[in-house]
């Protein structure tokens, strides 16, 4: 699919219909409570559904309650052998590449600015880390697992911002389009999959092909099990590079709220790593990774350890011709991948479980393993040249 900037334009003014309606019919009858409430007891697949659900809800939730039948299990099982591999480095990604890259689209930083949890950046990344996490679960679409739940609430999460500042008269439409609107919703899946694999490319992560792919292939189900329209939605790596540098071309820019958002983010975790010392390589990996000009949008302060932190694809790429040579050598890195992002998400968490529910209001003011295949190295999509570029 050639995308052009009429058919961009076109994705903007599409939200989500399923959700959309829920909410309405939800905020309507003055059930919202009542709903979150008893939400609150459904976290696993296959769980009873609590009485006194309102109706809308649970067709709503029983719609949603299964995967797209088109899903291939095989490619989701490379893709949750791809993540043991990379659990670590895809961990970093996220968080210092892809939501920075979240915050260097202006309209973006201004919605996610509207609401209250944005406020609470540990919990904002936790629900970030503990959705991926369980999206690669062996169990995530059976029963006891925890994503589908989770994709379900995310989903109305989003349909509910949309009500707010819809009803509110605080979203210039005309302007910025429907707030969390499908293009902005591909946008956010190419930030957690294409733009992922840029940066572990970036650090010189190996990734086969196969894996690769596969990691992209996992968002895709992903993305429509919260709403994203598959009509419109890249199907393969080349075409989600044409539409994430199209999208960034339209859209990133400096903003406060891009800035605000950053420096929370920086904030945050200069306060999980131990010590003082070390923290500027917060800022430097995030620089390191965006690159100049998105980090002095947003802001990034320049360190000393900028010129260090460019060592670090070295060093990554010395670890893992170990791991290509050593069966223990893999498994001792897995090991210390996982336990690396078990602490870091309890650190966010401080050991609870994330709920996510619909916000009943806005803020007043915006403010894979060793047995996926290695000889084929994976390598990003070229950039798309658009028309009278040379």
């Amino acid at each position: 699919m050639n995308r052009t900037e009429s058919s961009m334009d076109a994705l903007r003014q599409a939200g989500d219909e399923l959700a959309d309606a829920t909410v309405a019919t939800l905020f309507e009858r003055g059930e919202v409570a009542k709903f979150n409430a008893l939400m609150r007891c459904v976290s696993t697949t296959g769980s009873p559904l609590p009485d006194g659900l309102p109706e809308v809800a649970l067709e709503y939730l029983h719609v949603t309650s299964t995967p797209p039948a088109w899903v291939d299990w095989d490619e989701m099982e490379k893709a949750r052998l791809f993540f043991i591999d990379n659990n670590v480095h895809i961990s970093t990604a996220l968080s210092f590449a892809s939501m920075p890259a979240c915050y260097v689209v202006p309209h973006v930083a201004k919605l996610l600015s509207a609401t209250h949890s944005l406020q609470y950046p540990s919990k904002r990344m936790a629900e970030t880390g503990q959705f991926t996490v369980y999206l690669m679960r062996p169990d995530a679409f059976e029963a006891g697992g925890r994503f589908i739940p989770a994709a379900q609430k995310v989903r109305l999460l989003h349909a509910s911002i949309r009500h707010h500042l819809r009803r509110e008269d605080r979203w210039d439409a005309g302007t910025l389009g429907t707030p969390i609107c499908q293009e902005d919703m591909i946008g956010g899946q190419m930030f957690f999959s294409l733009l992922v694999l840029d940066t572990l490319h970036r650090l010189n992560i190996h990734m086969s092909v196969d894996g690769a792919e596969a990691y992209f292939y996992a968002w895709r189900v992903v993305g429509a099990m919260l709403g994203v329209d598959q009509e419109h939605a890249p199907a393969d790596l080349e075409s989600a590079r044409q539409f994430l540098d199209l999208y960034m071309a339209r859209h990133m820019g400096p903003s406060e709220e891009g800035a605000h958002l950053t420096r929370q983010l920086i904030d945050l975790y200069e306060d999980v790593v131990p010590g003082t010392f070390f923290d500027p390589i917060v800022s430097a990996l995030i620089r390191h990774l965006i690159g100049d000009t998105c980090a002095d949008w947003l802001d990034v302060p320049r360190t000393a350890w900028d010129t260090v932190v460019r060592t670090v694809p070295h060093l990554l790429g010395a670890l893992e011709a170990i791991e290509d040579r050593s069966p223990v050598g893999a498994w001792a890195l897995d090991r210390l991948g996982h336990l690396t992002s078990i602490l870091e998400l309890s650190s966010l968490t401080r050991g609870r479980v994330m709920h996510y529910s619909i916000p009943e209001q806005l803020k007043k003011d915006f403010g894979v393993s060793s047995t996926l295949s290695r000889t084929r190295r994976w390598t990003p999509p070229a950039p798309t040249v658009r028309p009278g570029q040379t």
